[in-house]
């Protein structure tokens, strides 16, 4: 892992670089997918996931029945563990529920917003290198919180031609309506088009590996929405003097382990403490079971050393990570000058880990940027939001005139009139 001391701001841009990430590549062979199922449905499917994950999967649909055995098959522990993580999950996300606030803009005249679920939304949870079970309660929570009908998952099927069972359980748990065993980019072609046995969403979520997200630009072009555009995982420690180098590699390393493409950068204020952050790090390192992919995100990451906290928070703005790490002090106080993250943990003692699994925040987050522009995942993101007008009788006379001296000034005589023809009644 490399240290930079004291870079210059003209350096910012390069330092900061992600791993670059050329889709256009893969753009004709994910069409060439989507296309196919779009074409073939329920048949091309079940091809489709014999190529890419080896194994016949007859009938993709998953029975209720089935999700209610295999929960059966997973300890109490763990089923604990969901059972804590769903509650605070549920908790902080039904406190994002608005009921709709009616504002007189003047006399007459009434208007409010009422958030109303989207009807149809697709989940996409990955179960290659590992079964993310805790991104179905990221998402089918706040999907049944925000009233939408139909919640759909989508999942890849393991060597014995199931999902998961973990993830099989949280979708019970969670009140997803429907499952299906169909992974990477057929899925998402899958739940963009329909195929006869699994439907056309409305609305696309979840993470995946690059196929998948070049699968949900394309769907984009269907008609379809989706969360936010996605890349791999990143965390930026922001450490002070204090803090504990074992605490801060282990955050480092949390996220390094997702995959070879993931990125972690280490912010601190003294050569020192960066090298015993770094030493900590590759300690750790050794006795991962994933050793091997978290090594190839370290080559590829940063530590860089800052001489004082204002100069941080403008690099850390810069970077805009999808997770950070404020383990300092002051980290509530530091926090304030923060405008570009996708989630923020605060202290010496709140590892990021506590948000992927069971704080309450959602997991769902801005990646490769995309924090300067979006948000994470939250109720918002499973609702529309409509707008409503009412005039009365005083309404119109105080507001009809303007109305149709704007109209004939923009030449739209219908307009005026639709008013007109009311206030001479």
């Amino acid at each position: 892992m490399k240290i930079t001391n004291q870079p210059d701001r003209s350096q910012w841009a390069t330092l900061l670089q992600r791993p670059a990430q050329n889709f256009r590549q893969l753009e004709d062979g994910v069409s060439t997918i989507m296309e196919s199922v779009r074409d073939g449905g329920d048949a091309t499917i079940r091809e489709l996931t014999n190529r890419f994950d080896g194994v016949d999967v007859l009938a993709s649909k998953v029975a209720v029945s089935d999700l209610k055995q295999e929960k059966e098959t997973l300890s109490d522990e763990l089923l604990t563990a969901i059972k804590v993580a769903a509650e605070n999950i549920e908790r902080f996300h039904r406190s994002q529920i608005q009921e709709p606030v009616k504002v007189a803009t003047m006399p007459g005249v009434t208007c409010w917003r009422k958030s109303v679920g989207i009807e149809k939304v697709g989940l996409y949870v990955p179960g290659g290198t590992a079964p993310l079970f805790s991104t179905v309660l990221m998402l089918a929570i706040p999907a049944r919180l925000a009233g939408c009908k139909e919640i759909i998952l989508c999942s890849p099927p393991g060597k014995d031609g199931k999902i998961h069972p973990a993830t099989l359980a949280a979708a019970d748990f969670c009140g997803v309506t429907e499952v299906f065993t169909v992974g990477g980019a057929q899925a998402i072609a899958a739940m963009t088009y329909g195929t006869g046995t699994i439907p056309r969403v409305d609305k696309l979520f979840g993470p995946g590996n690059a196929y998948v997200t070049v699968a949900k630009q394309l769907a984009v072009a269907e008609g379809l929405a989706i969360d936010m555009p996605a890349g791999p995982s990143e965390v930026l420690v922001c450490a002070d003097k204090n803090a504990t180098p074992a605490f801060v590699a282990a955050d480092l390393l949390s996220q390094a382990e997702h995959g070879a493409d993931s990125q972690v950068v280490l912010v601190c204020f003294s050569q020192q403490q960066a090298e015993a952050i770094v030493a900590e790090v590759e300690t750790q390192l050794t006795a991962l079971p994933r050793r091997k992919m978290a090594a190839q995100s370290i080559a590829n990451s940063l530590a860089v050393v800052i001489d004082n906290e204002a100069t941080a928070t403008d690099l850390i703005n810069a970077y805009a990570p999808e997770h950070l790490i404020l383990s300092m002090d002051d980290a509530l106080e530091f926090s304030e000058g923060i405008i570009n993250a996708g989630s923020v943990f605060l202290g010496h003692l709140t590892a990021e880990s506590m948000g992927d699994y069971a704080s309450g925040t959602n997991h769902t987050l801005p990646t490769y940027g995309y924090a300067r522009q979006y948000s994470g995942v939250s109720l918002d993101s499973f609702v529309k939001k409509i707008t409503y007008q009412q005039v009365t009788r005083k309404g119109l006379e105080n507001l009809g005139p303007h109305v149709i001296t704007m109209a004939r000034a923009e030449g739209l005589e219908a307009h005026a009139l639709a008013v007109e023809k009311r206030m001479s009644k």
